[in-house]
């Protein structure tokens, strides 16, 4: 390893010595006691290195031999996932701490996923694209059973490390298919026995498992059936995590995969991502109209929405993988602010997440209720809210790519999927006489539930520099 090496993974290498480091201290010092400190410890280093990161543009550069990639996009990608999981962190500490739930591990256990994602977003690799895609998932099995007097929480673990080893079965399968009929695992190598647009049937075939095994982790139709599960059985704030960081890191893993290595041939995998979006738009919207339960419904909503992502991403030009980008921004910032109001779904100090709870909940809180209706209107994609344009925008790219009949469909299931978020508004304004919800919301929670629904609206004039950051990162990708 050179120090040019050393110097590309500077962030991923003080996140890991961090984790490390608050793994034995927590253990030396009395382990739960200093639970709260580590978890916000955390939280200022997740803000401390995406402001490193973000404000350290520069050249692309590669380490390891080119397995390591350190540009644009995957700047703007481990930007948006250190502030989700910043978000996450800091509106769980009080909801943990109540319940009995926050234990050392858990905020190194999201730092060490975390570390993950980062290795994601940069692999140039096919093996270092496994040893972060595993790192994420290790800890992510953990913490979904977090809660070990539930048998639900249990479950969720058992589920998701079960479909989880078969997802990544698949996708190594798939890795061995191309590296056999390539002669390579690198990115950069991979593409040049593709480059005259001509793709050997092996290879198809390894794409179409590695595709597979990376759908998985984006929860895309037809390997979405642990998502309910898990999204209900987990602790609500690990939920918030799951509908979030994690999401990123797989898309722009994607992303990076079918333009670094098969960039080539994008009539070849556009096919396979379109079916998976359209598949993903329509189960999302349809399965979500029966759900009572808040955070199976979120679950539902999360699988239309990576649709929605592989919208923009089946156009395979670089105007998709920016809207693709911009998706995923907004996506995070509606959920962040939907999850810190479901967090507070609370009646006697015990989580309540049946729907029917908020009915007539505007009377009550009629602040909160308006910062709950702006999100779920920008998750429907009801304009002018931000949810609408970012729908826009990879509704747009599909259409200047030729996938006319993608789009037809999208707008489609967005009618279909806007039912279930405007039945929430509809009890929380409309709705009976019911028992009264607590009306205590932490402060970080309530800011954060506020400045995500002040972005919906001042979104739409300003997008914070994200476009632009957005164009940048794809054009450092599509080239």
């Amino acid at each position: 390893m050179t120090s040019a090496d050393f110097s590309t993974v500077l962030p991923e290498f003080l996140l890991a010595v961090f984790a490390m480091a608050a793994l034995l201290g927590g253990v030396w010092t009395g382990k739960d006691k200093t639970a709260g400190a580590i978890l916000w410890a955390t939280v200022a280093v997740f803000l401390g290195l995406a402001a490193w990161i973000g404000l350290n543009g520069g050249p692309a550069r590669a380490a390891f031999g080119g397995m390591f990639l350190d540009d644009a996009f995957a700047r703007f990608s481990k930007v948006a996932v250190l502030l989700s999981g910043a978000a996450v962190l800091a509106m769980s500490a009080d909801y943990m701490t109540r319940r009995g739930l926050l234990r050392f591990e858990y905020p190194i256990l999201v730092a060490l996923a975390v570390v993950g994602m980062m290795m994601m977003v940069s692999a140039g690799d096919l093996i270092a694209l496994y040893m972060g895609l595993e790192l994420q998932s290790l800890a992510l099995y953990v913490v979904a059973s977090l809660r070990r007097d539930s048998a639900k929480s249990s479950e969720a673990g058992l589920k998701y490390f079960v479909l989880g080893s078969l997802s990544s079965g698949l996708l190594l399968y798939g890795a061995s298919l191309v590296y056999g009929f390539a002669g390579t695992t690198s990115f950069a190598g991979i593409i040049t026995v593709v480059e005259a647009g001509h793709l050997p049937l092996g290879v198809l075939f390894g794409l179409v498992f590695l595709l597979t095994g990376l759908a998985f982790k984006v929860s895309a139709v037809p390997f979405h059936m642990w998502t309910p599960d898990v999204y209900e059985g987990s602790p609500t704030p690990v939920t918030a995590f799951f509908a979030t960081a994690p999401k990123v890191a797989a898309m722009a893993l994607l992303a990076r995969l079918v333009h670094d290595a098969f960039g080539q041939v994008p009539g070849e995998w556009g096919q396979i991502v379109g079916l998976m979006a359209v598949a993903s738009m329509f189960l999302g919207a349809v399965a979500a109209i029966g759900q009572r339960n808040i955070k199976r419904l979120m679950a539902y909503s999360s699988i239309a929405h990576m649709g929605f992502a592989l919208l923009g991403l089946a156009a395979g030009t670089e105007a998709g993988v920016q809207a693709m980008l911009i998706y995923m921004a907004i996506y995070v910032a509606m959920n962040i602010g939907t999850f810190a109001f479901i967090l507070s779904m609370e009646r006697d100090g015990q989580p309540v997440t049946d729907i029917a709870a908020l009915n007539l909940y505007s009377r009550r809180e009629p602040l909160k209720a308006m910062a709950m209706l702006v999100l779920l209107f920008s998750l429907a994609g009801v304009p002018p809210m931000l949810g609408f344009f970012a729908k826009f925008a990879v509704l747009k790219a599909a259409l200047d790519a030729g996938y006319v009949w993608l789009v037809v469909l999208g707008v489609i299931a967005s009618v279909i999927g806007a039912f279930y978020y405007l039945r929430i508004v509809f009890f929380m304004y409309f709705g009976s006489e019911t028992e009264a919800l607590d009306t205590r919301m932490p402060a970080v929670q309530w800011v954060l539930l506020m400045a995500s629904a002040l972005v919906m609206i001042a979104g739409v004039v300003n997008l914070f520099g994200v476009e632009g950051a957005a164009a940048a990162a794809a054009s450092a990708l599509v080239r």
